[in-house]
């Protein structure tokens, strides 16, 4: 029966090495005090023949074993600092291979939220289906139920058009995170909205253009390329002038993969020249339209 060997990971090979380089410099440096000891005795002995005055044959000899310990001393204290560099280098090393496998964790955990989000996808698709075909198959005709079923339809394509995008920048956040340029610690965070008035009816669309309009007494200025809740009343002339799209539209789709959703974009200063008022577009197309019908 074969046996394979399991391959190490970068940090199980940098932690064997660290500890092979710990063992190799504790015994060098235990090498390192005997010698140093030992020299310190030949020196003694030296030291000792020369006050005595002994003759020059054994002095000689003496200096020899001294010069001799000396040299081991000094080849065995470089060999020390060599071991203590690369000690540091593979600490180093082991430190950036910790950080890579943290770095991956991350990453799967990411890329498995993803996945997750979009196995989930079809069921809220299903439930949403479900809702419009128990109104729309059912032969009585309420007006309630008919604007229930065009609200979950209208919901079902946001939020199918939003699963695809968040699952997009949850893989390009995850194929950064392997490569070590993104900072969890500095992505924008998410920032509170301001609760929108209760009596205005919304609709969740992508800006092709920075758009500012007036509600509740404060203009309200958002950038391009992002998604905004826009005042369904101010909906039809931002269409028509193609000032915005609906999130499931194609070119949204193109765009949100370029530009993103939005959510860290600043509002445009007062000043931008290239800035929509949508109700002073609503005000000219009413006055429009009662000049035609006059």
């Amino acid at each position: 029966m074969a046996f394979f060997k399991r391959e190490l990971s970068p940090v199980e090979r940098f932690e064997n090495a660290l500890q092979t380089r710990h063992a190799e410099r504790e015994k060098l440096s235990q090498q390192l005090r005997l010698t140093e000891a030992a020299l310190a005795e030949k020196r003694a002995a030296a030291e000792k023949l020369a006050v005595a005055g002994a003759a020059t044959a054994r002095l000689e000899r003496a200096e020899a074993r001294m010069r001799e310990m000396d040299d081991r001393t000094r080849t065995l204290r470089a060999a020390l600092t060599e071991t203590d560099e690369q000690v540091a280098s593979i600490e180093r090393a082991l430190a950036d291979a910790r950080a890579q496998r943290d770095r991956e964790m991350l990453a799967d955990q990411i890329e498995a939220m993803a996945a997750a989000i979009e196995k989930a996808a079809p069921g809220f698709g299903a439930g949403a289906a479900a809702l419009v075909d128990a109104v729309n198959k059912n032969a009585a005709e309420v007006a309630e139920a008919t604007r229930f079923a065009t609200n979950v339809g209208a919901l079902h394509r946001e939020v199918l058009a939003a699963v695809d995008l968040v699952c997009w920048e949850l893989r390009t956040i995850a194929v950064r995170t392997r490569a070590g340029n993104a900072n969890m610690a500095l992505l924008p965070q998410p920032q509170a909205e301001q609760p929108p008035s209760v009596d205005i009816e919304r609709q969740m669309i992508y800006t092709l253009n920075p758009l500012l309009w007036r509600e509740s007494g404060e203009v309200r200025r958002v950038p391009a390329f992002a998604m905004v809740g826009l005042p369904k009343a101010l909906l039809p002339i931002a269409l028509r002038h193609q000032h915005v799209d609906y999130l499931n539209a194609r070119r949204v789709q193109t765009l949100m993969h370029v530009h993103g959703s939005g959510a860290s974009k600043t509002p445009p200063a007062e000043d931008d020249p290239a800035l929509v008022d949508l109700d002073a577009l609503s005000v000219e197309a009413q006055a429009s339209t009662q000049a035609n019908v006059a």
